[in-house]
């Protein structure tokens, strides 16, 4: 890969995203390239209020935010399987990593990534105890997982994030430069899988992106089959290395891809989306469309 990926899929209404923020993809250095798919950088500086929203990928991500009202902090962000809102205010800055579908389990190689899946939490409590002082927390990751971020913010907490010194190097340095750098740098010590989880891991990579690229797989029965696995193989490799199953990877791709006809502006036959998708009927594209954004594929669009 020379040039990380140029298009929106998930950004809804990337359009008019892009109005509001400064938004760029770069590559991480060479050696993360098997497992992480690029960075993402947003700043923005607004006089109005501005609410985002995005379908997610298939992906792990890393992201360090700072917001106007406080300072940086990191965190990880499970494979997300609701829309994601995020309410913009004054100026900030993300700095975020998204891993390839499949790659993130070599920098926290203990546990199965479905142990992240839907969730968000602080970087010690994925990574293990090497985060520099200021990233713990006297409060539990379940603490965290279930009562939000908002919950640990208010001044004199116990937990403050935003204190992380990793923050502080990634989102700090004015130079973009310097920000790539320094996720490279804050990524290449935790890459510590062994053989067999690099393996692994390089195995549902593949999968995962071939589920992507190919419009002609439909089912996850024939899909096995053709990568001479069992159906159960299958889902144990993505359970432990993507966090979701292969049907919802399937399924995923499918409406980013319905999301992004409609988006485009041209009038779509939507019987003919639906059979080219792979959907046994339009109506079962539809039902996918609106449970995922809250409206039809044609409202979407409007």
């Amino acid at each position: 890969m020379t040039a990380p990926r140029r298009d929106t899929r998930g950004i809804v209404d990337a359009r008019g995203l892009l109005t509001q923020v400064r938004f760029r993809r770069r590559l991480p250095a060479a050696p993360l390239r098997p497992y992480v798919e690029h960075y993402w950088l947003i700043d923005w500086d607004l006089a109005e209020p501005y609410a985002t929203h995005v379908v997610p990928h298939p992906s792990v991500n890393v992201v360090f935010q700072r917001y106007a009202d406080r300072r940086g902090f990191g965190e990880v962000a499970g494979v997300g399987l609701e829309l994601f809102s995020q309410k913009l205010v004054g100026r900030g800055r993300v700095c975020g990593v998204q891993f390839r579908p499949g790659g993130f389990r070599p920098f926290a190689p203990g546990r199965p990534v479905t142990d992240w899946t839907g969730r968000r939490l602080p970087l010690d409590a994925v990574f293990g105890g090497g985060e520099p002082p200021g990233c713990r927390a006297d409060r539990t990751e379940e603490s965290v997982d279930r009562e939000g971020w908002d919950a640990v913010r208010p001044e004199g907490d116990a937990f403050r994030p935003e204190g992380c010194a990793v923050a502080h190097g990634v989102l700090e340095p004015a130079d973009e430069d310097a920000r790539v750098a320094a996720l490279d740098a804050f990524l290449t010590p935790l890459l510590r899988g062994g053989p067999r989880i690099l393996e692994q891991a390089e195995l549902a990579v593949r999968l995962a992106d071939r589920i992507r690229r190919d419009r002609t797989i439909r089912r996850v029965v024939e899909f096995a089959r053709d990568e001479g696995m069992s159906v159960r193989a299958l889902q144990r490799l993505f359970a432990g290395y993507v966090g979701v199953s292969p049907k919802w990877v399937l399924l995923r791709h499918r409406v980013h891809e319905a999301l992004e006809r409609a988006a485009s502006g041209a009038e779509a036959d939507w019987a003919a989306v639906a059979a080219e998708l792979g959907y046994s009927d339009q109506a079962h594209l539809i039902r996918d469309v609106t449970a995922t954004v809250g409206v039809s594929p044609t409202a979407y669009g409007r």
